[in-house]
């Protein structure tokens, strides 16, 4: 099953709010980690249910993937 996946306006603002805070101190590291964010972004759309639904919404059609930096 191979989905597209949306990103909402928010959600797209927020991920350069995180690259813009990070690069103010490594440009690699704020590079690194959107890069990891899109890569689960992507493994999404092969495995849509690998995530868990929103709780807020309640929609089994709409999940999120948490991804957490750890050094």
């Amino acid at each position: 099953m191979d989905l597209e996946v949306k990103w909402s306006p928010e959600a797209i603002e927020e991920l350069e709010a995180i690259a813009e805070y990070i690069a103010r101190d490594s440009e690699y590291y704020a590079r690194a980690v959107v890069t990891e964010i899109l890569s689960v972004s992507r493994g999404t759309r092969e495995f849509p249910l690998i995530g868990r639904i929103v709780p807020q919404i309640g929609d089994e059609h709409i999940r999120e993937r948490l991804y957490a930096a750890i050094d």
